[in-house]
Parts: structure tokens; sequence; C-alpha cells
């Protein structure tokens, strides 16, 4: 037993008792199908179920390991990056050692994708796969609390309500950090605010950077111990949101309502559209180690805005919708290597993009173009 038990990832000796709990759930099944057979599922679920338990016991064969289901897991995150993306490009890892333990602090857009995505890259980099903070506002059935973990999933305690009571979880997640990055040598993510960036504003909640000291000695100096951290900004971009329609409408409701109250399981729901749909080209880019000489919480969160924003690839989508707000296309270059603008190059994706808007509610029209449109906005700003 340990202090982290409650909030750490599963460890190897965990992992058959967990699948085989797994295994039996029909939930699970149930999702599975749904994912794999969208027209199917519904009618004929309960056909479905069995032969979906039947393929996943054969595929869970043998593992024992969590190294052993991160393999199963990259089967499933290779067939996803080749229906749903067209290209995945990356950035700035050369700068990196494979064999150092870095805290990742990325940009939000998708609640899955963000962490599966630099996971991907850092793997096939030659780095040691990620443990990744989860809100547990997130976990709201068992079986995917068991996934997550099996994954190198760590908990975030947000539903902790009394001041006393986050603090305290508060300072076990700094604690659990620390101890993952010096004691552990583990490569950590963790999203810049708590909530994905609906609007495509991406700025970092100082609460987040706040919390990383909380377990810092008092006689340690902050820039030593954030040195200490090796935190390290990602940007990550996607060239279509496969949840923008569902963030402009609780965008909608907000702004209208003054409120938005989730449906239950909604989370989950966004998590699978987040994995089944479109992309196009994803890129990744990450920064440099905050190794700087900083004095409080307020001097690194402007690092890691600044580097998340300057990393920031654009793609066709975000200027065609500045197009559309604006009049004419930013003078800048997008995409990964970068290029500029010709007419042949945005002629299908300008027809993509004005389809896609098509099918959005006309009061949600304006979100999703502002959506697309801040990153633009945002690095003009910079000049």
């Amino acid at each position: 037993m340990t202090e982290f038990d409650d909030i750490r990832p599963y460890d190897d000796h965990e992992v058959r008792p967990t699948l085989e709990r797994l295994l039996t759930n029909p939930e699970l099944a149930d999702a599975v199908a749904r994912l794999k057979f969208p027209r199917a599922a519904g009618p004929l679920g309960w056909l479905l179920r069995p032969l979906v338990q039947k393929a996943m016991r054969r595929q869970m064969r043998g593992v024992d390991t969590v190294l052993g289901f991160q393999e199963v897991v990259k089967g499933y995150m290779q067939r996803m990056i080749a229906d749903t993306t067209t290209e995945l490009t990356t950035s700035g890892l050369d700068r990196l050692d494979p064999n150092g333990a870095y805290l990742f602090v990325s940009n939000h857009r998708d609640i899955a994708m963000d962490p599966a995505f630099v996971n991907w890259t850092l793997y096939h980099g030659g780095f040691n796969t990620l443990r990744i903070a989860i809100g547990d506002n997130l976990l709201t059935k068992d079986y995917v609390s068991d996934l997550m973990r099996l994954n190198k999933s760590f908990i975030v305690n947000r539903s902790a309500r009394a001041p006393r009571e986050k603090l305290k979880a508060a300072k076990k997640l700094s604690a659990y950090i620390h101890h993952s990055i010096a004691e552990d040598h583990a490569n950590i993510w963790i999203a810049q605010r708590e909530g994905r960036a609906k609007d495509g504003k991406d700025k970092t909640n100082s609460a987040v950077v706040g919390m990383f000291s909380l377990s810092r000695p008092k006689s340690q100096p902050f820039a030593e111990y954030v040195r200490e951290l090796k935190i390290v900004p990602v940007s990550i971009s996607y060239e279509w949101d496969p949840c923008d329609a569902a963030k402009a409408r609780e965008l909608h409701q907000q702004r209208t309502s003054g409120g938005y109250q989730k449906a239950e399981h909604e989370d989950v729901k966004s998590i699978a559209m987040g994995i089944a749909g479109q992309k196009g080209h994803v890129h990744v880019a990450f920064g440099d180690v905050l190794d700087g000489d900083y004095e409080d919480t307020d001097a690194v969160v402007a690092e890691i805005d600044r580097q998340i924003l300057d990393n920031y690839v654009l793609h066709a989508t975000n200027c065609l919708a500045w197009e559309r707000l604006n009049g004419d296309l930013p003078d800048m270059e997008y995409g990964y290597p970068p290029k500029t603008f010709s007419p042949e190059d945005l002629g299908e994706v300008r027809q993509r993009f004005e389809l896609h808007l098509a099918n959005i509610p006309a009061d949600h029209r304006a979100l999703v173009l502002d959506m697309y449109a801040n990153p633009v906005a945002a690095k003009l700003d910079r000049r």
C-alpha cells in the first residue's frame, strides 16, 4: 500500500484481475459494439454483445502487464489514425531526451485524443509512454475508470467540494506528479486547464500550475522546483474537430440560458465522438523545457501560454473560418511543413468547410467559426 493507491495507474499485478472484470462487463461490450458497428448496434445489440466479448477475450488472452495492454491499445490506435486522420505530424521532439522524464502540459481540445496523440508520438520517438491525468468527473462508469487506469491514467479529484478536501487532494496530486518524475522517472501528461477549450482559446489555468508546487519544500526556491519538474508545453492542433457542433451547442446554451447541464454520461459520449470522428491533419508540437529563473506561478503560466501559441500549427480550416468572419484570408502560413495559400489547395477544403457549416444549426455557426478562427486571431495579436 502507498499513499497514492487511490489515484495511481494500475500496476502489472492488477492487470489480469481487472481485465477479467472488464471482459464480463455488458456495458463495455455494448459500447465497443456501438463504436465498431454504429448502424447495427442499436437493434442488434443483444446479438452483437457476446460476439464482441468473445473477440475482446481473444485479444486480451495472455495480457498480464501494463505494457501488454498498451500493445493491444496500439493496434486500436493505429486503426483509428488510419481511419480518422489524413496526416499526423510532429515537431520539437528532437530537442528532448528519450531517457528523460518530463511533465508535458498541453492545450486541451479533445478529452481522450489529446493525450493519445502525445503518447503515440512519444512512443514512436523512442520515449516511455505517459502517465495521464484524468478528472474523476469523466469516470462516471466503472469500466471507463478501469480502462483508463490500465492505460497508465491517474485520477485528478475534481469531486471534492469542501476547501480543506480540495487542498488535500491537490497536495496529493502535486506530490504524485513530483514523485513520478523525480523518483519513478516517468513522463506525465496534464492539460493546461480543466475542461476543453471549446472556444479555441488556449489559456493555462494558473491553479493547475499552482498545484504543481504545492509539494515543494519550503526551503527550496520556486524556480529550482520548476526546473526539477522539467515542464514541456505541447500544442495539439486538429484540422477538424469531431466535437465542434456539440461544443457550439454547449456554448450557445451557456450564453442564452446562463448555464449548461450535462446529460448523464455525456463526457463518455464525447470521448467516443472524439475517437471515431474525422480529424483530418493533426499536428503535435513539443516546446522547450522550462529551465528559466521563474519568480512565481504567473511567470510559468505566461511561458507555457507563449510556447503553446507560438508552436500551434494552423490548418486551412482555421484560416477559412477567419476569412468567413473577416472577409479575407490571414496573411500567414498554415500546415506542416508550413505553406502559403493557393486556390488549388483550398478549393476542396473550402467546399467541405461550407458543407460542414451548412449542417450546423444557424444560431450555432458563428460559435463554430470563432472556434476555428480564434487561434488565427491569437497569432495575429502576437505580431
